[in-house]
């Protein structure tokens, strides 16, 4: 078919984005993101699709199935894979408003990935409305909680993908609006302190600082960093009252690295920075990990067919591997053809001006609708 043909307007793609974006979600907001998965499950009803609602765990909240009427219903097919939890807490849209601005359009969560995963369903409710058969059956996943490492729903994710034939992932397009098609290793780990406490002002010298010690391998932390693998400290937490020493003090570390080989290093590096110095005792433990995603033949099949459909649409899709986990990782290791970063174009993710360009959204349902109308 003619996918150039199908009427995506862009004005009332924003209108039906709007209540996404102005819906907050933030991952430990089990709620928030409930109400997201309520106002996405109606859209998908709406576009035709059977849902099944699967309860959250661990304190996160709840995921989201669709499955789309197809004479094949039940056999292999086309797995469409997003998260609608965002990193930005409740509130954010004070500062963050959405708002459109020229060729943006801007607000929390709009390119990581509400736009992405609206896109989708848009593209799955224009084709049914043009009556268009797809050659295989699509289920869409919408998961609660990507932006911490997917600690409650990976094996959910890798199930579902292991019943399809191919894996769609709207995660926001590379800076020149590429796909990806292999990711980099991440692993977080969490960091604990545990000192003494006394009277900052009475005993001090009685004490034993659980942030100093956190605060002086903080720093060695940041100083293993290097070309082949990366450490970032990205929380601290410590202390309620200036006049305590604290005796507490937990801090989150995220390590990257092209290679898995490297990444295991820097596990092992992590982990022998537990120690006892002057009374205080530093534990590191290992978080959630995404392993290295590398392209195989099969990812790379799945991306010139998408090349394709966007030289008929009109731009040249480039592809590559990135850095910045996703739920790809989980799904392009176990060897299952995957495609990622399909979403819409923009800048400013996890920031406060996280924006989309506009004209992406009518260019990424088109993407999206010719891969399900091409796949077989």
């Amino acid at each position: 078919m003619n996918i150039n043909a199908l009427p995506f307007e862009t004005e009332s793609m924003l209108k039906g984005l709007k209540p996404w974006i102005e819906c907050e979600s933030p991952t430990f907001d089990a709620s928030a993101v409930d109400r997201m998965m309520d106002m996405a499950s109606y859209d998908l009803a709406a576009a035709g699709g059977a849902i099944e609602r699967i309860p959250g765990r661990m304190g996160f909240g709840s995921s989201l199935r669709a499955r789309f009427p197809h004479k094949d219903f039940g056999k292999p097919g086309i797995l469409i894979s997003g998260h609608l939890d965002t990193v930005h807490p409740v509130g954010t849209l004070e500062k963050l408003p959405f708002r459109c601005d020229g060729s943006k359009c801007y607000g929390p969560g709009i390119q990581d990935m509400k736009g992405g995963n609206f896109v989708a369903v848009e593209a799955i409710r224009q084709l049914a409305l043009a009556a268009v058969a797809c050659p295989l059956p699509v289920t869409v996943l919408f998961t609660p909680d990507e932006e911490i490492g997917t600690p409650s729903t990976r094996e959910l994710i890798e199930m579902e993908a292991r019943k399809n034939k191919y894996v769609l992932v709207p995660e926001p397009a590379r800076s020149d609006g590429g796909a990806v098609t292999g990711r980099y290793a991440i692993a977080r780990f969490n960091l604990k302190t545990e000192g003494r406490p006394s009277h900052a002002g009475k005993a001090l010298g009685d004490g034993r600082s659980a942030i100093a010690l956190m605060a002086r391998k903080l720093l060695e932390v940041e100083k293993m960093t290097t070309e082949d693998c990366t450490f970032s400290v990205g929380v601290i937490h410590a202390g309620q009252w200036v006049n305590c020493v604290s005796s507490l003090c937990h801090a989150e570390v995220l390590s990257m690295a092209k290679r898995q080989d490297d990444l295991n290093r820097g596990i092992e590096a992590m982990l022998a920075l537990t120690t006892e110095e002057n009374d205080v005792k530093l534990e590191v433990t290992r978080g959630v990990t995404r392993p290295v995603w590398e392209p195989d033949a099969g990812t790379m099949a799945l991306y010139h067919v998408a090349k394709q459909v966007a030289a008929d649409i009109g731009f040249d899709l480039t592809h590559g591997s990135a850095g910045g986990g996703s739920d790809g990782n989980f799904t392009g290791a176990l060897g299952i053809p995957t495609l990622d970063s399909i979403g819409v174009r923009g800048a400013g993710l996890h920031t406060l001006t996280e924006h989309i360009e506009v004209d992406s959204l009518v260019e990424r349902a088109r993407l999206m609708a010719g891969l399900l109308t091409r796949l077989s």
